[in-house]
């Protein structure tokens, strides 16, 4: 009886310390993001998620762990990257981009899934409408103002007819851009000249291709495009062919103007859903998201090197930047 009476002081006292660490443990919750390539869109997108994640008391080396790799733009790598993280058991993925996110889906119906920075969730099959869905998956999209994106070609160039667009014919959301791209052309007068690009190798031929074809060409958010944009620059330079972008951030690698949506600010969205899941809810309770938070950036030094000069009242409205 002495024996036990001197054990239970240290059982108790044993038995609380496991229970004040209980709670650290619980708290603990890992997140694993994925991308299909690095660029900086992209990257602002997955910088915006882990800010958000901070912000909200999920910091990695405390009570996050994060996880983060690169497809490098290759499709199969992207499938392998969603194999590996639905075997780690994450709490939650986040895909960014159409390949990515069609990969992890492929991969996983029942860890939560939080696409990025896709254009069109349903064209690209990712949820069968922008309601809520039921399934494991939810996000945000990136999708553009394409009727806003012709208004912007007429102000570079205001004798513009023919607009040249490059894109890659295997990704469902920029299939689907061009297609409503197309449409809104023909409302405005205008036509569209396609350049498929299927590979980033393929891009600066794209480009090329488009030489007096086109008075202007557009680049949406495609991500071989876009990983290739200094491609498509060197053409237009030498063509004076003004290129105008719906990625901001390829003004200041050489696009005359674009509209487009901060991605950061997109990441954090796309944060804040990932949030809500690791406190509980469910994916499949919370409908796809847009961004309407538009900004317009020009570049008066790409202009002149295209062979366009940016008006007056175009320069007071936009963020302006130059080249580096």
């Amino acid at each position: 009886m002495k024996f036990a009476l001197l054990r239970t002081p240290v059982a108790a006292a044993l038995a609380l310390g496991m229970l004040a660490a209980a709670p650290a443990f619980a708290a603990d919750k890992s997140v694993a993001v994925t991308a299909i390539v690095e660029h900086p869109a992209l990257d602002a997108v997955r910088d915006g998620v882990k800010a958000e994640l901070k912000a909200a008391g999920y910091e990695e080396g405390k009570n996050l762990k994060f996880t983060y790799q690169s497809a490098q733009g290759n499709v199969g790598t992207a499938a392998q990257i969603a194999r590996k993280y639905v075997g780690d058991q994450p709490d939650v993925i986040v895909a960014i981009a159409t390949p990515s996110a069609q990969a992890t889906l492929a991969a996983t119906k029942t860890i939560p899934v939080v696409y990025s920075a896709v254009t069109d969730p349903v064209a690209a099959k990712l949820v069968k409408s922008w309601d809520a869905t039921g399934t494991n998956v939810t996000g945000v999209s990136d999708l553009s103002p394409l009727d806003k994106h012709i208004a912007l070609i007429k102000q570079v160039v205001p004798t513009a007819k023919r607009i040249g667009v490059i894109y890659s014919p295997g990704e469902a959301n920029s299939v689907a851009i061009v297609a409503d791209l197309k449409k809104a052309a023909t409302a405005a007068g205008m036509t569209v000249v396609e350049a498929a690009a299927a590979r980033t190798v393929d891009v600066p031929t794209a480009a090329q291709s488009l030489v007096g074809k086109a008075d202007a060409i557009y680049t949406p958010t495609d991500n071989n495009v876009v990983s290739a944009f200094e491609g498509i620059v060197k053409v237009a330079q030498q063509a004076k062919l003004p290129v105008v972008a719906a990625d901001t951030a390829t003004v200041e690698r050489g696009a005359v103007a674009a509209l487009g949506l901060n991605y950061t600010d997109i990441g954090r969205q796309t944060g804040k859903i990932v949030v809500r899941i690791l406190k509980g809810e469910k994916p499949g309770a919370i409908a796809s998201q847009t961004s309407t938070n538009f900004e317009l950036v020009v570049n008066p030094g790409a202009a002149k090197l295209q062979g366009v000069t940016l008006s007056d009242e175009l320069l007071k409205t936009a963020k302006v930047v130059s080249t580096k």
